[in-house]
């Protein structure tokens, strides 16, 4: 994985964006230290599904009950 600058992205974001598009990860920084990465886009390979999840996902009966920790708090 290859480290650039970011001076370095700003001048050769074309060149970099090919890099990443053949597969390659790319790390830029600020000074030494890592602050983002350039990586390839996959395309999710099957469209999202409205209830996907149905059953799977449980919400509790007390979700919108206020916790004791902020019931001084309430009016």
């Amino acid at each position: 994985m290859d480290a650039v600058s970011i001076r370095e992205a700003k001048a050769h974001l074309s060149r970099l964006v090919a890099r990443a598009e053949a597969g390659e990860e790319i790390v830029v920084r600020r000074g030494a230290k890592p602050v983002a990465k350039i990586v390839p886009y996959h395309a999710p390979t099957s469209p999202r599904r409205p209830g996907g999840l149905k059953g799977q996902i449980v919400v509790r009966e007390d979700f919108d009950d206020t916790l004791a920790e902020f019931a001084e708090h309430t009016v």
